[in-house]
């Protein structure tokens, strides 16, 4: 990432969605950004594994668990598909599991918290549709920036 939020925030304003909702940095890389990709879920991670055993080319993929923290969404396995597949990170309305190793890997990982229990793999949700978290619209294609200061998404 070449731009912090803070500063394209103050060059862009309207052009740009703020996400209030404070997410802990999790990824062994704290900025990162790219093309939003999505998947809604809800306490099942099997979308989630099939998206990132993909090429990423650089996107983020947002999850929408909605706000769930019974259990994880991505753990150290599929964070590390994403790296070798190219995805740039991961935001999490949710948890993640094997926070140890997910924070080695050269990814850009921001959730909710962690929860060491698996999700169901039943393959129930969504792929590539508009998710709204806290009032902000991720829809695919957008671009999507984070760093330290937090998130922020093209209108």
């Amino acid at each position: 990432m070449t731009i912090a939020t803070a500063d394209l925030y103050d060059e862009r304003g309207d052009e740009l969605d703020s996400l209030s909702l404070q997410l802990l940095d999790l990824g062994g890389h704290v900025a990162f950004d790219g093309p939003v990709r999505t998947v809604r879920c809800h306490r099942d991670n099997a979308l989630v594994k099939e998206v990132l055993a993909t090429p990423g080319d650089g996107a983020v993929l947002v999850i929408d668990g909605g706000g769930s923290l019974e259990s994880a969404l991505v753990g150290d396995l599929i964070a590390a598909s994403a790296v070798e597949n190219g995805w740039a990170g991961i935001i999490v309305h949710g948890a993640i599991r094997d926070r140890a190793a997910m924070g080695s890997l050269p990814l850009g990982v921001k959730a909710l918290g962690s929860n060491p229990r698996k999700s169901a793999k039943d393959g129930v949700g969504e792929i590539d549709v508009p998710v709204t978290i806290a009032g902000v619209v991720f829809a695919p294609g957008r671009h999507v920036w984070a760093d330290e200061d937090g998130v922020v998404v093209e209108r």
